[in-house]
Formats: structure tokens, C-alpha cells, sequence
């Protein structure tokens, strides 16, 4: 029965739009708290730092409030908002470089791998991912740990549906070649 609260979901997003839009405070408020948690997980792949996190979340916002009557509901609001956050995040990271402040993903500290074999695993598929081009990992993080979907993505991304696609053939080919050999296996070629 999940079908329906995702359908009921969508609605109650979009009249909290059309409520944003007609200058109602309180449904920013309560818009910005059903999705910030989903963005704060979303915006930690591009930068650890919490407090560039909530900068972030709260642009996001200050867009949404902003241009709420320019919004025409072609896409679901969550799409909407997932690709302001997006570019918000990207336009953060591209200053924040400019400044030498940031640090990208691959200058991120190594955790320290747990014992446990599950915690194993997800590091060496991290390892994989991390060395994929930027695209082609946030492509595969929208679709397998946020559940997108393609053309979600696409909306997100503000690509084609193709290059999504695209984007995440070449990843998972790429996986297939990095995750033998960061797991000490040497595959035959």
C-alpha cells in the first residue's frame, strides 16, 4: 500500500507549492521539513561539512520561495527540488574551490574499515564509486541509494534521459573493472 502514500505524498507537495507560491510562510516551513532530512542525505555525497550542508538546503528554500509561481508542475516537486539542490550544491562546491576552502570528494579521509564484512563491502563498493567521474556516480547514487528514477534523474541532473542512461551503462562498466582489483582480486583480461 505504499503506491497510494507516495501518490498522496505528491499531492500534499504540490499544494504546499501552490500555498508557497500564494506567499504562505508556513507551508515553506512544511515543505522545507519533509524534505530536508531526504536533502541532507542526498547533498552529504557532495561535501561532508554540515554546516555547507544546511547552507545549501536553506538556498535550495530561498529558490523555492522565490520562484514557487514559476514552477508549472510538467515534473513532481520533489524532482523540482532535488535539481535546485543539485545546482545550489555544485555552485557551493565551485566557490568554496575557488576559495581553496573545500575539499572534493576524493581528499575526504579514508574511514577506517570495520572488521564486520558488511562494513567491508560498503567501503569497497565506496571505493569504487569514488572513482568514478562525479556524473556517472551521482547517477548511480540517485537510482540505487535514493531510488530515482531515470527520468527522475534526468530532471534532477538537467540532462537527457539518454545521457542518464548512458551515464549509468559506462558506470556499471566501469564498477565491474574497479571492484575485482580494489578487492584483491586480479581479473583476467
Amino acid at each position: 500500500m505504499s503506491v497510494p502514500a507516495k501518490v498522496s505524498s505528491r499531492k500534499a507537495d504540490s499544494e504546499l507549492l501552490i500555498a508557497i507560491a500564494a506567499g504562505n510562510r508556513r507551508a515553506l516551513e512544511d515543505l522545507y521539513l519533509g524534505y530536508q532530512g531526504r536533502l541532507a542525505r542526498f547533498l552529504s555525497r557532495f561535501t561532508r561539512r554540515h554546516e555547507n550542508i544546511e547552507e545549501i538546503i536553506n538556498d535550495t528554500f530561498m529558490v523555492v520561495w522565490c520562484n514557487a509561481n514559476d514552477f508549472r508542475f510538467a515534473s513532481q516537486v520533489s524532482s523540482w527540488i532535488f535539481g535546485i539542490a543539485y545546482r545550489t550544491a555544485l555552485k557551493s562546491i565551485r566557490r568554496q574551490q575557488n576559495h581553496s576552502a573545500a575539499r572534493s570528494l576524493e581528499e575526504c579521509p579514508e574511514q577506517p574499515v570495520d572488521p564486520v564484512l558488511a562494513t567491508e563491502i560498503q567501503d569497497w563498493v565506496t571505493h569504487g564509486l569514488n572513482r568514478l567521474p562525479d556524473e556517472q556516480r551521482l547517477a548511480l547514487e540517485l537510482a540505487c541509494h535514493m531510488g530515482h528514477s531515470s527520468m527522475e534523474i534526468a530532471e534532477i541532473t538537467g540532462v537527457p534521459i539518454g545521457t542518464v542512461k548512458a551515464r549509468m551503462f559506462h558506470a556499471r562498466q566501469k564498477l565491474r573493472q574497479y571492484l575485482p582489483t580494489l578487492g584483491g582480486v586480479i581479473s583476467e583480461l
